[in-house]
């Protein structure tokens, strides 16, 4: 049973997500929050309850409060200081969905160097 309720352990799993995303695997993820591994990705994936040891952990790592973590006021991608959304980020929420891919359909042009006597 979790301290948290089902809404709060949501928020904190859109934050794993992230993360996971950010970090570029559950390794990193876990030695960032001093877990073990396999206890990060079953919590990340549903089958185990968010602890609020790890919540806490969450918040601390992205720099937020724990009660903006659970109230939901964090959003991932979002600067936490000024609210400043990039324009590519993606949303998270507790579904991941299919992103489209921004492809570029002209090659960008190469600065030409040249050596300096």
């Amino acid at each position: 049973m979790s301290d948290l309720d089902n809404k709060e352990q949501d928020h904190v799993r859109a934050a794993l997500k992230f993360l996971h995303v950010q970090m570029g695997g559950f390794s990193q993820l876990a030695r960032a929050l001093r877990f073990e591994v396999r206890t990060v990705r079953s919590t990340m994936q549903g089958s185990r309850d968010v602890c609020a040891s790890m919540a806490i952990r969450v918040a601390r790592l992205i720099d937020t409060s724990i009660d903006d973590l659970l109230s939901r006021d964090y959003q991932p991608g979002v600067c936490a200081k000024c609210g400043h959304k990039p324009k590519y980020a993606p949303v998270y929420s507790s579904d991941f969905t299919d992103e489209p891919t921004v492809v570029e359909s002209a090659p960008r042009p190469v600065a030409s160097l040249s050596l300096v006597p």
